[in-house]
């Protein structure tokens, strides 16, 4: 029969339990937004660092550098909702006066047959179409869901502002936390940062900046439904083993294809010299070797992630698989120690 002492500590124990419960109820609406406000943080604390060096001032350095980046915010939305829908239409009709078969059996002469070309482009036709309608029913319910948006957007912000002027304070907290001796503690945290820093910076901003420059190109040799074709080359940017070049050279074909030369023999040389070789010249300054992370690790991850959290989980998802292989590697090497005591022991 339980006593009194026991009876007391069961009930505080469902108390707890269920406070977190709660806790996890309560949060998961606003988990993506909280996640994504810290890893903003995490890439900007750098530009934080540099202000607060100028202005010696936590909150006036995290507001300024959180008004700097609603400015941008707003400016990328305006101007995505200003053009992308008419270039989204534009593209289709375009693609709708190509003659595909044409251009099939120009890129590979004899390869198919005129019934099999047909198919072929009515299959490609019925996907843009398809894609299209998908484009524009989620736009629509985008417009529709605004008031919802801006709750996020604030709670984004509200998580960038106090992660980047709480930020070291806060990871001394969970160093605090943390039942590892001190010299596993710090091997841990600096792996942790390192495996951060390849996967945000290795593979989400280079990727980006590949995209934008590339969108350079598309701007500066004239082509068509740029806005649209820089999205799409900032997506797969980030994808490595893929990279830009699968937007750029069926973009680089359709120029020689449409007759138009000049452009694309201007556009192969931008993307072979300019695009492709940020990854050779750009990622190492950036990106420590130590730190890199293995391909197929990240594609695993990013698709994981992305049927999981969405866009976001395009980055989440390849730094959740990274922190458990370096949990486990740390296990491998028998170097998990507490304060006071092995956490992994090896069975003899």
């Amino acid at each position: 029969m339980l006593d009194k002492d026991n009876m007391k500590e069961i009930i505080m124990g469902i108390l707890a339990i269920g406070l977190f419960v709660l806790a996890v109820i309560i949060i998961k609406p606003v988990f993506i937004s909280i996640l994504f406000g810290i890893l903003l943080a995490y890439l900007l604390y750098p530009l934080y660092t540099f202000t607060l060096s100028k202005i010696k001032n936590e909150n006036l350095s995290a507001l300024l550098i959180g008004a700097g980046l609603l400015v941008i915010i707003a400016g990328v939305i305006t101007l995505i909702f200003s053009s992308l829908i008419t270039q989204a239409t534009n593209l289709y009709l375009g693609l709708q006066n190509i003659d595909l078969t044409n251009v099939v059996r120009d890129i590979v002469p004899g390869f198919l047959s005129t019934e099999t070309s047909a198919i072929f482009v009515s299959s490609i036709n019925t996907f843009i179409s398809k894609v299209l309608a998908d484009s524009l029913t989620g736009f629509s319910n985008f417009i529709l869901e605004i008031p919802i948006f801006l709750l996020q957007l604030f709670v984004v912000m509200f998580i960038f502002f106090f992660s980047l002027r709480d930020g070291k304070r806060g990871i001394e907290y969970l160093k605090s936390l943390s039942p590892l001796n001190k010299e596993t503690q710090q091997r841990f945290f600096k792996q942790f940062k390192d495996i951060t820093h390849s996967v945000l910076v290795g593979q989400v901003v280079i990727g980006i900046a590949q995209g934008l420059l590339a969108g350079l190109g598309y701007w500066i040799f004239g082509v068509p439904n740029a806005l649209i074709l820089t999205a799409l080359t900032m997506l797969v940017g980030i994808i490595p083993l893929i990279g830009p070049w699968l937007v750029w050279l069926p973009v680089d074909i359709y120029l020689f294809a449409t007759g138009r030369s000049g452009a694309g023999l201007g556009l192969l040389i931008y993307g072979l010299v300019i695009v492709s070789w940020i990854d050779t010249i750009i990622r190492p300054l950036v990106v420590s070797r130590k730190a890199q992370i293995n391909s197929a690790i990240v594609i695993i991850g990013m698709i994981g992630g992305l049927f999981v959290f969405g866009i976001l989980g395009l980055i989440i998802g390849p730094l959740v698989l990274a922190y458990v292989l370096l949990i486990i590697e740390l296990y491998r090497k028998k170097t998990l120690q507490t304060k006071d005591t092995i956490i992994f022991k090896e069975i003899e």
